[in-house]
């Protein structure tokens, strides 16, 4: 693995965006389902009100919303400037809602299940335009 990209240009040239085909709900974890929903979780964030999971869709009361995950290849520095704002940008002048979660390695973009395909495409647009 090279070292990670810092510059926002390359960032976005780079992301190479892929779609998760399975699909995920955020939910909030309550004691009497922490066991199953964290087992399954692909990831978790302590917030003062509590711990919130995204989890599977079949884990998540009725009604919930159903994200699709993008997740953006690129290994972006932590500490880099643009990648998080040129994603957010487009989706937003599109009218997609966009939730954006930062790990290690990879940034990963939550978006309305009926708009993945649409997101996708515009993401690798935006990559395109960068190169």
């Amino acid at each position: 693995m090279t070292g990670a990209v810092s510059d926002g240009r390359a960032m976005i040239a780079q992301m190479s965006p892929r779609l998760d085909e399975r699909r995920w709900c955020f939910v909030s974890v309550t004691p009497d389902r922490a066991p199953e929903l964290l087992g399954a979780a692909l990831g978790t964030f302590r917030e003062d009100e509590g711990v919130s999971a995204i989890v599977p869709p079949e884990l998540a009361p009725e009604g919930t919303p159903v994200f699709a995950r993008i997740v953006l290849e690129v290994f972006s520095d932590l500490e880099s400037v643009g990648l998080t704002a040129a994603v957010a940008s487009a989706l937003a002048e599109a009218g997609i809602a966009c939730n954006m979660v930062a790990a290690l390695n990879h940034d990963h973009v939550f978006v309305p299940a009926d708009r993945a395909e649409e997101t996708l495409v515009l993401l690798e647009r935006l990559a395109a335009a960068q190169g």
